[in-house]
């Protein structure tokens, strides 16, 4: 009769959790210290226009209109090209609040109805302080 277990004194184990413990640690340490890519970044041609520099105000509504005429209100892309969707995109950042001003950055690729859409949505909300974002003309930049 064998009293003994079945396995021998030189099978051994290898032990995972403290190595899970660990690529959990770590994984946790570089979700936390990434930085992810911003829409406020986004580079966008603006069209050139000879007019004199305003001031821009600080909380200004902006909305980007990149060159495939995709809409971003505030950094969040609206997913719907609609103007059903984006009027309910501009209502839930900018609230009731109409008397602010927007400032509209279409890129100078950008068809030209998708800029009209933004506009008209806006017209329709009720928003009266509209701006159109352009650069200086090669010529006025090198007065």
């Amino acid at each position: 009769m064998r009293l003994t277990s079945g396995r021998r004194e030189d099978d051994f184990e290898i032990n995972v959790i403290p190595l899970i413990d660990v690529m959990l640690t770590l994984l946790m340490f570089f979700v936390m210290t990434t930085t992810f890519v911003q829409h406020s970044s986004m580079k966008v041609t603006l069209p050139e226009a000879s007019a004199t520099e305003q001031a821009r105000e600080e909380h200004a509504l902006t909305i980007l209109i990149d060159a495939e005429g995709r809409f971003y209100i505030d950094n969040n892309e609206v997913l719907n090209p609609g103007i059903d969707t984006l009027k309910e995109a501009i209502l839930r950042i900018a609230g009731e609040e109409r008397t602010r001003p927007v400032i509209l950055r279409a890129d100078a690729r950008t068809q030209h109805q998708a800029v009209i859409t933004a506009m008209d949505a806006l017209g329709q909300l009720g928003f009266d302080r509209l701006s159109l974002a352009t650069t200086p003309t090669k010529a006025d930049a090198a007065k």
